[in-house]
């Protein structure tokens, strides 16, 4: 499900060097896997709420990159992840 680039990822968490890029391919690739499980679908989405939903991950697997948040309070989005994928997951009948 690599339908997005290096390059979308890095303008998405406005970074502009290349330090970290091969940090980014893998959270981009866990993000990417992460929302192909999710949905059931593996070749790969086109809908724009798809590939925000991959940007929107990979850019929280980045920017926390440990298990554990400590001293501040954790709250989903209003718009988060979740919502933006569930008319593409796949329900099991």
């Amino acid at each position: 499900m690599a339908f997005l680039t290096l390059a979308e990822a890095k303008a998405h968490l406005n970074v502009t060097t290349d330090v970290d890029d091969e940090l980014i391919v893998a959270k981009l690739a866990a993000a990417s896997d992460w929302v192909a499980v999710y949905t059931g679908e593996f070749n790969g989405y086109e809908p724009p709420r798809v590939r925000e939903a991959v940007l929107m991950l990979t850019a929280h697997l980045y920017n926390n990159r440990e298990t554990v948040l400590v001293g501040i309070t954790a709250q989903e989005l209003p718009f988060g992840l979740l919502d933006m994928l569930s008319d593409y997951r796949a329900w099991c009948a």
